[in-house]
């Protein structure tokens, strides 16, 4: 399934949830204002702007914001929160499409990096990204680490999460470096609905060189927004790469 299937009217439709989730004051709020930091008084691009989760409260703290999203349905979601003055849509793939304007931040966040299914697209995102940078300007990614750590030989699922009402769990081929997020909700009912999206899982030091390759330095990676260390039991990480300044 490609990616403009599987982000289309009926997912766009549900994919907010306000003050819980990924939209949680606790999630979304170090993201918000680590970004707006990182910003200054430039403008930002948010690649896979989606439904403007981030994109509309850092428009809130004074940052211009445009977005590249490949969904319309997603957009229109956007556009009930946001006109297009306020902040601006080129419909395209992050990959390859370019929008008008220099930036001082790029910005790419919940594991969207993963939605290109090929190493070479995933390449091809970070020479966008430097593409719409000045010198000085910033590519930031925050990546879930992949949990192959946790399969025993001959399994190609762990679950990553199991609670009241929802599941989700990841099958791996770890030889294409593909994986699956399964996301099971349910009530107490018979019945249960499936979300399924396909990824291309990054290791740290292979987002490092594509970084390398398109220009990029790693400035700092933390666990999480609000800069906690990242060892080598983080499950995510938040990566700041930087266009090195002119000489």
């Amino acid at each position: 399934m490609e990616q403009k299937e599987i982000w289309d009217a009926d997912t766009a439709r549900r994919y907010d949830t306000p003050g819980t989730g990924m939209f949680a004051p606790g999630v979304l709020d170090p993201a918000v204002d680590r970004l707006a930091r990182l910003a200054g008084e430039g403008a930002a691009l948010e690649f896979a702007i989606g439904t403007g989760r981030v994109a509309v409260p850092l428009a809130g703290r004074g940052v211009a914001v445009t977005g590249i999203e490949l969904s319309p349905p997603m957009v229109e979601q956007l556009r009930t929160k946001a006109d297009e003055a306020t902040i601006p849509v080129i419909i395209g793939d992050m990959a390859t499409t370019a929008a008008p304007g220099e930036y001082t931040l790029v910005y790419l966040v919940f594991n969207t990096i993963s939605n290109l299914l090929t190493q070479a697209e995933q390449v091809e995102c970070f020479r966008n990204a430097a593409r719409h940078l000045g010198p000085g300007g910033r590519f930031v990614i925050e990546l879930w680490v992949p949990e192959l750590r946790k399969l025993p030989p001959g399994q190609t699922a762990t679950v990553w999460h199991s609670g009241s009402g929802y599941i989700g769990l990841d099958t791996y081929d770890v030889l294409h470096q593909h994986v699956v997020s399964h996301h099971f909700h349910f009530d107490d009912s018979r019945q249960a609905e499936l979300f399924r999206s396909p990824h291309r899982y990054i290791w740290p030091a292979e987002l490092d060189l594509m970084a390398r390759l398109a220009g990029f330095e790693l400035e700092s990676r933390h666990a999480d927004w609000d800069g906690a260390e990242f060892t080598a039991e983080s499950r995510s990480h938040v990566s700041v790469y930087r266009i090195p300044p002119s000489r």
